[in-house]
């Protein structure tokens, strides 16, 4: 079965319920589940209602209503910030000693699901939550960006992205990189045939980046994940990994078993990113790609 958002939603709502979140009071503790949260962050350190509410995501009203409540049980103290004359709010020794019974109640029932559990399968499920976890973080940095498929329209934009992020980073035409592919500057011709792909990124009309995945040269039954640049409006917002994570699944259901790649040395938070979604280090190159300069050569089963 393929899981898609459906299939997400349904295993999320599970989760709530078995954790009895949908319950005004969470835990044995008294607590209702903005309370917590509250004191948790409040465990780490000082803060004022409008940095509290960042953090959780919640509105300030809702914010200054819950530590008003806290307040009053005696589970939060406020004092005034000389620097900005506004209250900051910390726990009461009452209230640590009420997230702590939280903590310990919580901790001995989830301590009981993961009995249920080998080893192996608790790292998976740490690392695909945190996964999870950042997806999420990541998809509200990209808000007002759009990822789609590269048209003719885009081909001079993208080959300035291309040509001005090699230069950046030192990938001149001389030494066999993509910046010196004569196709460049016509790029969506060699993306044409029904198992390749190249999609890009813009914000407001503007490309700012993009990368794609074709058939590679000389090996049968392996993609090559093809001219990831991105300019620095992009970077750090998760693009890389949503767009290589796209190609893999393209990749997948145009009957590939691999996806190759070529880059080099200097890219180091390129290389990280390959890594941590599953491409390997090859002892040597594979296909024939021209690009004689990319030293490191990676692999990841599909």
């Amino acid at each position: 079965m393929k899981t898609g958002p459906v299939e997400i939603r349904q295993l999320v709502r599970q989760l709530l319920r078995h954790r009895g979140l949908l319950d005004n009071i969470y835990g044995n503790a008294g607590l209702t589940t903005v309370q917590c949260h509250v004191l948790i962050e409040l465990e780490q350190q000082t803060m004022g209602a409008e940095e509290l509410a960042r953090k959780l995501n919640i509105d300030v009203t809702n914010a200054n209503r819950t530590l008003a409540i806290l307040i009053n049980n005696d589970s939060v103290v406020s004092q005034i910030d000389p620097a900005t004359n506004q209250p900051r709010y910390a726990l009461s020794e009452a209230g640590k000693a009420r997230l702590n019974e939280h903590h310990c109640g919580i901790n001995q029932q989830i301590a009981l699901y993961l009995e249920q559990l080998d080893t192996d399968e608790i790292e998976l499920l740490a690392t695909s939550l945190h996964r999870y976890n950042r997806a999420m973080e990541q998809s509200d940095k990209q808000k007002g960006f759009t990822l789609r498929r590269l048209e003719p329209a885009d081909n001079a934009a993208i080959a300035a992205v291309i040509r001005k992020v090699s230069a950046e980073y030192g990938l001149t035409a001389d030494k066999g990189f993509s910046v010196a592919d004569p196709t460049l500057d016509t790029l969506s011709e060699n993306y044409k045939a029904r198992n390749a792909a190249y999609w890009v990124i813009e914000q407001n009309g503007k490309i700012l980046g993009g990368g794609g995945v074709a058939p590679l040269a000389g090996e049968a039954g392996v993609c090559e994940l093809q001219k990831m640049y991105f300019r620095p409006e992009l970077r750090g917002r998760g693009f890389a990994r949503r767009l290589a994570a796209k190609a893999m699944k393209f990749a997948r259901e145009q009957g590939f078993t691999a996806c190759y790649l070529e880059t080099t040395a200097c890219l180091k938070e390129a290389i990280r990113l390959y890594e941590s979604i599953g491409f390997e280090h090859l002892d040597g190159p594979l296909g024939d790609t021209g690009h004689t300069d990319c030293e490191v050569a990676m692999l990841k089963k599909l």
